[in-house]
């Protein structure tokens, strides 16, 4: 190998340009060092002083069966599309791959508040779309958590089949009277009622 080099560079000094290539050589090897020297991490945080209320929600669809393929390619455009309208209160919007197979595809949000993100869900379209899921899942399973820079944390798992997230450490207990809404779970209230009351999905809603 040393006598290849060797070679190689004495056919590189032949020639009146070689003072020319020899500092471009200069120049590539030095670059070549610094791209291997250690670099500092560039390391920062956030702020959040100025958003006390600041709620964080994570959501998924994960497919059950071969319906819910359909059901979840239907329902991606439609969030995306609503959030992309840019709600009042909404932050920011992130699409999510948790897997491929089965498909399990989820976002993640950032509302101003808990009051902000409980008037979206209650109004339309997402109403609307709720209201449809919880008469018929086609095939999926949906869940979301909910975490509250002010205290707090709430999760709703409908069909959901493997344990995910708070299900995967925390026992399950049925969504049922003082669990059945969000906005109750959260420990919070608001003016506008479930899109679907107790009273409505089931026959004995629990006191």
């Amino acid at each position: 190998m040393r006598a290849i080099a060797a070679a190689y560079l004495s056919r590189l000094s032949e020639g009146p340009d070689w003072p020319e290539r020899q500092n471009k050589l200069r120049l590539a090897f030095a670059a070549a060092n610094l791209s291997c020297m250690a670099i500092a991490v560039d390391r920062r945080t956030v702020d959040l002083s100025g958003h006390p209320d600041l709620v964080v929600i994570y959501l998924g669809m994960r497919v059950n069966r071969l319906t819910g393929i359909k059901t979840l390619l239907g329902f991606g455009p439609r969030i995306a599309s609503s959030a992309a309208a840019q709600p009042a209160g909404l932050f920011s919007h992130e699409n999510i791959v948790y897997s491929l197979f089965p498909p399990h595809i989820g976002m993640r949000q950032y509302w101003r508040d808990f009051d902000s993100l409980l008037t979206w869900t209650r109004s339309e379209p997402h109403r609307q779309w709720w209201k449809s899921f919880l008469r018929d899942s086609g095939g999926t399973g949906f869940w979301h958590e909910t975490y509250l820079l002010r205290g707090g944390m709430e999760a709703i798992y409908d069909d959901v089949r493997q344990p995910t997230g708070f299900l995967r450490f925390a026992p399950a207990v049925p969504a049922r009277g003082s669990m059945f809404g969000a906005a109750a779970r959260g420990g919070k209230q608001h003016d506008a009622p479930p899109v679907v009351s107790e009273r409505d999905l089931y026959d004995d809603p629990v006191a």
